[in-house]
């Protein structure tokens, strides 16, 4: 123990200089009554000069444990102090904190948090985050017509080859852009940052077509954005004359997209409602031999409009799900189970009219009759029955089922009757008399050039057995469908054929992806201004039903991907 003061008051302990003191030993000062003994240390007569060096220190750990250790310990001598003092642990710590020091992307999560408040970014450089993909690689993967809000590309490899392009590099991308010029890459690109081409292919790839065009409002998506665009200046809210002035130059660049769709040097594009969003497509995409139009979501009343105005369409989607409801029903009444009578049923087929009730609506009481009661029971009227009838095609109104799809001749119909539909257009809230959004791949008449936003990020990640280099790109949408096959095309050469990808659709445009009646025939589009490699791939049926890829990677420069 170390040698008292001279003036130490006997019988009592006095902690060593410094040393850690537990609340028992930080308060007995303050209890004390003043003025103190003639043999007290002097130390002791001021109290708040003691709180005052424990506010010094923020990085020590004040527990009572730890303290009253410390002030029954010896004091300690020597250059060794400063060693034994040391956080024990600390060799264990020292070598995952220097790799977490690394660069890291902003916004990261604090150690120890919900795992589910981490960042997006984050869960992308976790191996175990990400679902896996299907184990059957494929040469390509299957068009996806939802539009993607964000695209997240993930790499062993540098994306510095995508940043702070050069001015002749961009005017190059958008002089290919507009010439439909066809770029073609080495299977590998040993240098990518060193590659013009490279450089000037991904910058082309970037850009797609807008209308109307107002920088100080998102313009997508339209479906529930009244929130973002709540407190944005709208001058033609309350101005019908402006109103009209935009929808008639609207009517314009939509008729004139539609030219270009019919005479196959457009190959798709978009009308973003607030209520609904409308996908035409060219005759020989997805599948079908005329151009078609699909519309999502729709209510009793919209399609009610459309039959009045004799627009022939179907509702695939709600076609294939009491097909297989009357399938599985069957199946299940052959196996004699109970239970089966709802094996068909799910989420999706919720509120469809099932066989039975298709029966009971016909008006025929002879139950009743045999009961003998036909007398005393109401029997429903005509309207009723309508009613019922009516409810079932109620319930699927704003759900993936109420796609509705229109062929042929019918799309120029679709064309005329959105012209002039009301509820095109808001006429409350912040959307209030703003026309649609228009989406395309190819300029057209009052279209606006715009790009996406590409950034990089570099970091660590998380591997087992320590950490390794990751990077992402990451784009911001609208991602057409055009858009992201084309990422694919530059990002497969620039990474030595290995990369992932986490997709953010548009949840309400997955349901695009249906598959349209097939036809019969072939229709070249020479001159859409899309790769053909990409144009190839659009033509294929859908095959996603309503859901969208979210999942793409490549590897060995073969696909899987996960929906």
């Amino acid at each position: 123990m170390a040698a008292p003061l001279p003036q130490h008051r006997p019988g009592a302990e006095r902690p060593p200089f410094g040393a850690k003191t537990g609340p028992e030993l930080l308060l007995a000062p303050l209890s004390m009554a003043a003025p103190a003994e003639p043999g007290h240390s002097p130390g002791f007569k001021k109290p708040p000069a003691l709180l005052r060096l424990k506010r010094k220190r923020p990085g020590r750990r004040s527990d009572a444990a730890t303290a009253a250790g410390a002030a029954a310990a010896p004091a300690p001598r020597g250059p060794s102090a400063a060693a034994r003092r040391r956080n024990p642990f600390s060799s264990l710590d020292n070598a995952p904190r220097r790799a977490a020091a690394a660069p890291q992307p902003p916004a990261a999560a604090p150690a120890g948090g919900d795992p589910s408040a981490a960042p997006f970014w984050q869960d992308l450089h976790s191996p175990l985050a990400v679902p896996r993909a299907p184990s059957s690689p494929r040469q390509e993967f299957p068009a996806d017509w939802s539009i993607k809000t964000r695209a997240l590309f993930v790499s062993s490899q540098p994306f510095s080859w995508a940043e702070h392009l050069k001015a002749q590099e961009e005017a190059q991308g958008f002089a290919q852009h507009c010439r439909a010029t066809e770029t073609t890459l080495p299977r590998s690109v040993q240098e990518p940052r060193l590659c013009t081409e490279l450089r000037c292919a991904f910058q082309q790839s970037l850009v797609y077509w807008l209308h109307p065009s107002l920088p100080w409002l998102p313009l997508f998506p339209r479906l529930g954005a009244d929130r973002r665009m709540a407190g944005k200046a709208c001058p033609w809210a309350q101005d019908e004359a402006l109103q009209q002035v935009l929808m008639s130059d609207w009517s314009v660049s939509f008729t004139s997209l539609y030219n270009l769709l019919r005479a196959r040097l457009c190959p798709y594009f978009y009308v973003c409602a607030a209520q609904f969003s409308v996908l035409f497509r060219a005759a020989g995409l997805a599948g079908s031999a005329v151009p078609t139009a699909a519309v999502v979501p729709t209510t009793r009343g919209l399609r009610d409009a459309m039959r009045s105005e004799g627009i022939e369409f179907s509702l695939p989607l709600l076609e294939e799900s009491r097909a297989r409801k009357q399938k599985n029903s069957g199946e299940s009444l052959g196996a004699g189970t109970a239970d089966g009578l709802g094996g068909g049923s799910s989420v999706e087929d919720a509120g469809e009219p099932t066989p039975s009730d298709d029966d009971d609506d016909d008006g025929s009481f002879s139950w009743l009759e045999e009961m003998g009661v036909q007398d005393e029971v109401k029997k429903p009227d005509t309207l009723s029955i309508q009613l019922r009838k009516e409810k079932h095609e109620v319930q699927v109104d704003h759900r993936p089922e109420s796609l509705v799809l229109v062929s042929g001749s019918n799309t120029f119909t679709l064309l005329n009757f959105l012209i002039s539909c009301r509820s095109l257009v808001a006429v409350a809230g912040p959307q209030a008399g703003l026309p649609p959004t228009l989406l395309s791949p190819v300029a057209f008449r009052g279209g606006t050039m715009q790009t996406l936003k590409a950034r990089t990020v570099s970091g660590r990640a998380r591997v087992q057995g320590g950490f390794e280099d990751a990077f992402s790109l990451e784009v911001l949408g609208p991602i057409l469908p055009h858009a992201l096959h084309a990422l694919t095309l530059v990002l497969g050469p620039a990474q030595r054929g290995a990369f992932r990808a986490l997709l953010s659709p548009h949840e309400p445009s997955a349901a695009f992806n249906a598959r349209p009646a097939q036809e019969d025939g072939h229709q070249e589009l020479p001159a859409c201004g899309l790769h053909a490699k990409t144009l190839d791939q659009l033509r294929q049926s859908p095959t996603l039903g309503k859901s969208s890829i979210r999942l793409l990677e490549m590897k060995d420069y073969a696909y899987t991907w996960k929906v």
